[in-house]
């Protein structure tokens, strides 16, 4: 199987999990750890062997280079290449460093972007599954709240309270206007 098309299957897969990830008024740290939830729930759905904060292949900088960066989720998949998966809100090069690292010692690299859009795509083979919320204010005074409903339960926009005034009225067929004065 070729890691490639192997890769854009896997994404996709997730992609359609994460489809389902609903939540309401939670903060960041809350997000990542639900994201990171569904994310193992997932590969074990998949039947794959799952590692949180696994250890990455690239080492920390320095004063602590002698011990290696986590990963998120790490994934051991009985036939096919491990897959591994960094959730992150921001657009980090360390990331992207990272899973390009992981990739190069034969993983799948996937990396979930959440938040409210504008998602840069990472460098090949990094694939990018994006998670889209909104943003609230939080109680006066802390942080911000994200949610996240799927498209189809989302309630229809708002109408226009303006009334429209009186109407009349009219018997059918309504009578064309053939333009001559009356």
């Amino acid at each position: 199987m070729d890691v490639a098309d192997d890769s854009e299957r896997v994404a996709a897969s997730l992609v359609r999990r994460l489809d389902g990830l609903t939540f309401r008024d939670a903060a960041a740290d809350q997000v990542t750890a639900l994201i990171i939830d569904s994310v193992v729930e997932w590969a074990r759905a998949e039947g794959w062997r799952v590692y949180r904060r696994a250890a990455s292949v690239l080492p920390l900088p320095p004063p602590l280079s002698g011990q290696c960066s986590v990963l998120d989720v790490a994934c051991a998949r009985p036939n096919g290449p491990p897959v591994v998966v960094e959730v992150d809100r921001t657009d980090r090069r360390r990331t992207v460093e990272k899973l390009l690292a992981e990739a190069a010692a034969g993983r799948v690299p996937i990396w979930v972007r959440w938040g409210t859009g504008r998602f840069v795509a990472p460098p090949p083979p990094v694939r990018l599954v994006t998670c889209v919320v909104t943003r609230g204010p939080g109680p006066a005074g802390q942080v911000r709240l994200f949610s996240r409903t799927p498209a189809s339960d989302r309630p229809p926009p708002a109408h226009s309270v303006t009334p429209v005034g009186s109407t009349d009225a009219l018997a059918l067929p309504i009578p064309l206007d053939d333009g001559r004065p009356r």
